[in-house]
This record gives C-alpha cells, structure tokens and sequence, in this order.
C-alpha cells in the first residue's frame, strides 16, 4: 500500500494473513522439547508460561526457590573454576561455534521468541543479528581485551608494571522479557569469556528462549555447570541472586534497578544496569522526510515500541512538520499486524495486560486532555488479546503521562521545535538518557547535534540499530537510564578484576646508596621534574 493509498482513519489496519500450513504453538513448544530444555533449571515447585498471541499456556516449567539459587551458586561457582583455567582462546573458540550454530539454527529460535514475545519475525531476527555479532566480536576480541597489559612504572627501567585481568567469579543475570534471546545470552557472553560462571533469572514468561540458547551454548563447548538458570517471581528470586553473586547484571526498569544497585552496594560487589527511556528523535529542517518518515516507523514500532532504545518523542522542525507527520501518519496506518510464525507482519503484540493497560491509559488520558490521535489509537483484540495499533499522538502537553512516562509500547507524540537550541534543550529535558535519534542531510551538523545530546547513543539518520550494532563501541544509559555499558571493552571488562602486579629492580623505592632522607627528597624531586620535561606519562 502506498502513502496516497493509505486509509485515513485509525482502527484499519489489515492483519497479516498466515501462511496456509503455518506452525502452531503446539507444534513448536513440545512436551520434549520443554523436558529438554528445562532440564537444566535448578527448581524444586512449578510454574507456566504463555503466548501473548492468544494469552494460551506454552508450557510448565519448573519455578525456584532460595535453596534452589544456593544450589544453582554453588554448581556454578565449582564450574567457574575449572573454566576460569581454561585458556581464553579455548573459550572464545566455543562462542565462534555457538555463532554458527545460531545462524544454521536460527529458525527454531525465531519460533520460540515470537511465541514468547508476541513479536514480528523481523522483530525476532534482530535479535539473532545481535547475539551472533557480539558472539563473533568477543569470540575474535576476547584475548586481546584480557591479556596481560603493560604499563610504565613509578620509576622507568626501575619498576615493571603488568595489569592482569581475572574472571569476578559468578555473576547474577537478571533478564527481561522484550528481547529473550539478546537481553540474556547475548549479555552473557562477555561473561562467560571472560571466565566467569553465570546464574541467570530471565524473565518466566519468556524462559524458553534463554534456555534454547543455553542448550545450544553447550553443544558449542561450554560446560554445562557455567551456566546456571533459575526461575520464579521476580521479587522472590532476583534479591537471592543479588545477595549471593559477584557481580550482577540488570535490564529492567529504573525503579526495580535501583533496588538491585541498593542490594550490590550493601555487598560491596559490581553491578551494571540498563534501565529506562523516554528517547528522542530530532527531524531538522533540512532532513530527507520521506527516509525520515520511514526511519520513524522502524524507531517506534519495532517490537510494538517494546524496546528500552526505541522512540516515544518525536522532534520535528515547524517548516516540515506537517509534511513529515502526513507521510509518517499515512505509513504508520498502512502497517500490518499479524500473529503468525511466518514473516510478512510489520508488527506483532504487546507481551500481555499491563503493557496493554498503560498504552491504553496513556493513550486515553492524552485524548482527554487535548491530544489528537493521527493514526491508530485502538486495541485489537480481533487479532489477539493484547494487539494495540501504532499510535501517533499530536498536541501532546507535559500534562499528560505520555508526555514523561516511558509508555514502552507503540506509542509516539509529535512535538515542533523552531531551532537546533530548542529542540537539544526539549529532548534533554528527560530524567532518561539512553538513546537519541537525528535526522538531517548535514552529515557534521547531525554529529554536532547529537554531541550535545545527554543519552549513551546517538543514531544519525536512523532510529537505533547502527550505534547498538557497532559492537566495538559502547552502549549503555545516562541519568537515571542505567550504569555501566554493554559491548566494546567495558561490556567484557566489567566482568574482570584489574590487577596491577609491579615488580621493583635494582634500586627500592626509598633512601638507597648512601642517601640520607633529605638527599632522598631531592634526588626524587629531581627525577619528578626530569620526567616532565621529558614527557613521560
């Protein structure tokens, strides 16, 4: 469907039909395949999981207690180390493996996180894309980042210095359920290269996917006591990984994280966070509109705006706003929900009632107040139980939730702006700071833009994939979106301790020689001034 051909009311938008023959959740989700897979969770009670598609049981699985985690630590922590002598190629050899096996396989994954999640499969394959880049990056990098570096010494010749990096121990992953397959394993692979063990909690509602990938890791080469996994209610079994782990991993929301850094601190032990967004995307004057209205598309919608990088503030320069929104309204109705496991579908469901409920308060507090709905705005419970469409809301106020509030779901409000001043200044003025987009044909202006803009990424003339796609570099939360980084050098060691070993020679490092204190002091003061002038560092 074309932009002229688009409808121009809310509420019609198609479902994507399914293939004839398509594969039904009883089809993929098994009885074997569960025994499978939950055969490794360390839990003594029972619990379920189910498809946002239909709201329908996928599977029982086993549900965690206290004892269970002590159990699952204590594995884990015999497993590391064992794993932590084994050389780090060794290890970055079983990732390699486990990036193959991924993409050979990759079919039987995209299944389990669309049932799970209730994503598109295009949705899904972003997160295959993810978790083989940074299996391939840390399989290729892993022994560069870790070996042993030198450093110049207090006194030059005089003292050798050598930082080494060791594995933290057992680390405690906290996952969430919007991306199951990137959000865990994907997270845990620095770790597990590092030399560290793993405990993870993902999220029950989406278990099976973390647990395929756990499965597979194994056959790639990683022993099966590295990686630990525990299930149960997030209030239950979370504060016992906090309270046992050497290092914990969060990806939640802020006010859970912040719970989870109160429990690291009063330990004493690292922790590292993603948290949430209220993103912005910046559209300047002289942006290409029809790519910018597409680019918005991708940035808000994919996952059903379920994605903690994605965009819910749009930005859009007053002398193309209206050009801009037409084309961005006309493409946001043409879009097609579906619920199969087949691609085609340009979005999927919302995970299950909360969300749906704030994306419909949201919603509906906005229109009571003033805001205009220019595409979508409706459940579509013909489709599936918790199927909301892309919603363009304009005339938003600071008044309204949507306004502050992450909504994290399909939902984005329009604002004009007037000048580059303006529009860094609106998009900042956010508690949140975790990615940020700029449009503009001005390829250094857009790089000064977003220089000034106070979130960990910044995508220019896209909405979010380049800056988490570039694995060499890092990715991570401002303000109150999170501490630490994932990807690049701080995503692996933030899972290390540093070393400094320094080995003295010849001379010690105190009155020697016949010097008295004072000849001491001067003879050191000297040598200070002498390093100086000649640039030592």
């Amino acid at each position: 469907m074309t932009d002229t051909q688009a409808p121009d009311i809310a509420g019609t938008n198609p479902l994507a039909p399914a293939p004839e023959g398509a594969r039904t959740a009883a089809d993929v989700v098994t009885p074997e395949l569960v025994a499978q897979l939950t055969k490794g969770v360390v839990g003594s009670g029972r619990t379920a999981n189910h498809t946002p598609f239909t709201g329908e049981k996928l599977a029982d699985l086993p549900e965690s207690t206290p004892e269970d985690v002590d159990r699952a630590f204590e594995a884990a922590r015999a497993a590391q180390a064992v794993w932590a002598k084994t050389p780090v190629r060794q290890r970055a050899a079983a990732l390699l493996r486990f990036h193959d096996l991924l993409l050979e396989r990759q079919a039987e994954v995209l299944d389990l996180i669309q049932l799970e999640t209730g994503k598109a499969r295009l949705h899904a394959h972003e997160e295959v894309q993810a978790v083989a880049v940074a299996a391939r990056h840390y399989g290729r990098r892993a022994a560069a980042y870790l070996k042993p570096k030198r450093h110049m010494g207090a006194m030059p010749t005089l003292t050798k210095v050598t930082e080494l990096r060791h594995p933290r121990g057992v680390v405690g992953q906290i996952a969430p359920w919007n991306y199951p397959l990137e959000l865990s394993v994907g997270d845990a692979l620095p770790a597990f290269v590092a030399g560290n063990a793993v405990v993870m909690k993902p999220d029950t509602e989406t278990c099976l996917t973390a647990l395929w990938a756990r499965d597979l890791l194994i056959e790639a080469g990683l022993p099966e006591g590295v990686f630990q996994v525990v299930l149960g209610e997030g209030p239950v079994v979370g504060p016992e990984l906090v309270k046992r782990a050497d290092y914990v991993s969060f990806t939640g929301s802020t006010r859970t994280g912040r719970e989870v850094a109160a429990g690291a601190a009063s330990r004493l032990v690292g922790v590292s966070l993603e948290l949430g967004g209220k993103n912005a995307m910046l559209v300047l004057e002289d942006a290409d509109i029809e790519k910018a209205a597409a680019g918005a598309v991708r940035a808000c919608f994919s996952s059903a705006g379920q994605l903690c990088i994605s965009i819910e503030r749009l930005f859009v320069h007053e002398s193309v706003a209206d050009a801009f929104l037409e084309r961005f309204a006309a493409r946001t109705r043409a879009m097609r929900l579906g619920n199969s496991l087949a691609y085609g579908a340009d979005m999927g469901s919302l995970v299950g009632a909360r969300q749906l409920e704030t994306v419909e308060r949201h919603v509906r507090e906005a229109v009571a107040k003033g805001a205009k709905v220019i595409a979508g705005g409706v459940a579509r419970p013909d489709i599936g139980p918790y199927f909301f469409e892309p919603t363009v809301l304009d005339g938003v106020e600071t008044s309204m939730a949507v306004c502050e509030e992450e909504t994290f779901g399909p939902v984005v409000s329009v604002y004009r702006f007037t000048s580059d001043d303006e529009a860094v200044e609106r998009a900042n003025a956010t508690p949140y700071g975790l990615n940020a987009s700029v449009w503009t044909a001005d390829a250094r202006r857009g790089r000064d833009v977003a220089a000034r803009l106070r979130t960990g990424t910044v995508n220019v003339n896209e909405g979010y994939a380049p800056a988490y796609g570039s694995v060499q570099s890092p990715m991570g939360g401002m303000k109150d979106s999170g501490l630490g980084r994932r990807h690049g050098s701080e995503g692996i060691l933030k899972y290390t301790e540093a070393q400094t070993v320094a080995q003295q020679r010849l001379l010690p490092m105190a009155p020697s020689l016949g010097m008295d204190d004072e000849k001491y002091a001067r003879f050191m003061s000297t040598s200070l001034r002498v390093m100086k002038a000649f640039r030592f560092r």
